[in-house]
């Protein structure tokens, strides 16, 4: 109790459970947006070694209204996807949308959405248990 009221706890407050596969499906697959800031654009052109900020942008992004998203390869995969190693080409500066999959809002809205989640990634719903403490930082990190 706070001054009187009760703390309602999220539906998941006693965890859940998720280990990445490296399936790489979150990766892969239908078109849609990986959103980028200028931080995380920056930390992956020089990772990449590229010859400017500017010119990386100009190779691997792309503006959707006000916002920012890493280009994709025909048919969805990410740009930075390769399916010779099954993995992220720039892992160490993969956007926080990536680092902070699958504790999006959109998947912790309803234990139906987490069934949903769990359904479509073979790693939600297995491993390792997360904490309410740890779900709520990565969920506040990325509003997805």
């Amino acid at each position: 109790m706070v001054h009187g009221m009760t703390l309602e706890l999220p539906w998941y407050h006693e965890g859940l459970q998720f280990k990445c596969t490296q399936c790489g499906d979150c990766c892969t697959g239908a078109p849609g947006f990986v959103w980028v800031n200028q931080e995380e654009i920056d930390a992956i052109a020089k990772l990449v070694g590229a010859e400017s900020v500017a010119a990386f942008e100009a190779k691997y992004v792309r503006k959707v209204g006000a916002r920012r998203s890493l280009v994709e390869l025909k048919g969805g995969d990410c740009i930075f996807w390769s399916r010779e190693t099954r993995g992220c080409t720039v892992y160490a500066a993969r956007p926080r949308q990536c680092r902070t999959w699958p504790f999006w809002d959109s998947n912790l809205e309803s234990p139906e959405e987490w069934a949903r989640t769990c359904e479509q990634c073979p790693g939600s719903g297995k491993g390792p248990l997360h904490s309410l403490e740890e779900i709520e930082k990565q969920r506040k990190v990325m509003r997805v």
